[in-house]
């Protein structure tokens, strides 16, 4: 296959999982705000429990099929992992619930140079001016979009330091751990999925009485209340998944920095089915500044030097050492 029709392949395969990603992540936005909104069901943290239970059933019948493979994942990985998931979990319920929702907005924007910090200081990522440029470009028009009243307490501000870096961490582990024991999107999920499922349904409970003041069993479920959870853990299956394929063939900054599409998409949805979220010229903007801004980055960080990893003095000092390994083996030889 020539370089051409490897890139071009490579373009469709990223332009699917994108797609996938941003269509499963709205509709399940859509479908909780309708569960949460309509029926009442406020137990965001169990609710993401059962996502993970039927993320780990899918796992389990796809692994039966033979679709996904026998991996090996330590299990310190794997505790470490859904340490910094469930921290990311429970500190955004706990961000949006003791701040303002102008805060709240604010601080999911700093995930974006938070994973720029990561990519530098762990993985030695340089980022060119323009690349630079359009991140901050993407950060002012989503901020333009989200952010209304902006109030800070003690209490909220540790929430959200929690929720912004767990977050972070665990959409870095996810690129690491996929790179490092070369596993693909599904094995991962299949060593990361019943843990986050075990962990969400035992403390779920107790989490979500401590936030909301009330019993995830004393609920009265109706049978559209209990239609509309099938339906997000269904399609909460799609959104774990590509997630880890997103985070996986990109880098986590790319994800947070075009993620931020499906923040433009719930507005535009919002208005549309529910009506008293209303699009204004300021909101409108706001959406323009941001998609520009994506549409740059795409083309700074894919540009030479756009965005790169600066080999380290341990990767040079590893080359040396395995051309002189090379040499002396030829050596040998003759």
């Amino acid at each position: 296959m020539s370089i051409t029709s490897k890139d071009e392949n490579k373009g469709v395969i990223d332009t699917a999982a994108w797609t996938f990603n941003i269509v499963t992540s709205v509709g399940i936005i859509i479908v909780n705000k309708a569960l949460m909104a309509t029926y009442g069901f406020s137990f965001a943290t169990t609710l993401t429990g059962l996502h993970f239970a039927t993320t780990t059933l899918m796992t389990l019948i796809l692994k039966s099929l033979g679709y996904i493979q026998n991996s090996h994942l330590p299990l310190h990985e794997q505790l470490k992992f859904v340490l910094f998931a469930n921290f990311s979990i429970v500190g955004m319920n706990v961000s949006l619930m003791w701040n303002s929702v102008g805060f709240y907005q604010i601080a999911k924007l700093t995930m974006i140079p938070v994973s720029c910090l990561l990519e530098v200081l762990l993985d030695n990522i340089r980022y060119s001016r323009d690349t630079k440029l359009s991140i901050m470009l993407v950060l002012l028009g989503v901020a333009i979009c989200t952010v209304s009243d902006v109030s800070i307490n003690a209490n909220g501000f540790v929430a959200a330091f929690i929720a912004v870096w767990s977050t972070s961490l665990q959409q870095y582990y996810v690129h690491s751990l996929q790179q490092r024991y070369s596993l693909g999107s599904l094995n991962l999920l299949g060593h990361t999925a019943p843990l986050q499922a075990a962990s969400l349904l035992l403390l779920g409970p107790f989490v979500d009485y401590w936030l909301t003041g009330k019993r995830v069993d004393d609920f009265h479920y109706t049978f559209a209340s209990v239609l509309f959870i099938a339906l997000s853990c269904t399609i909460a299956i799609g959104t774990n998944l590509s997630q880890f394929i997103c985070i996986g063939r990109f880098t986590v900054v790319s994800f947070q920095v075009l993620g931020h599409m499906k923040t433009v998409l719930v507005l535009i949805l919002g208005f549309l089915f529910f009506g008293k979220e209303g699009l204004n010229l300021h909101v409108v903007l706001g959406m323009i500044i941001a998609i520009i801004g994506m549409i740059w980055y795409g083309n700074a960080s894919s540009l030479p030097g756009g965005k790169e990893r600066v080999p380290s003095p341990s990767d040079n000092n590893l080359e040396e050492l395995s051309v002189l390994v090379e040499s002396t083996q030829l050596d040998e030889k003759h």
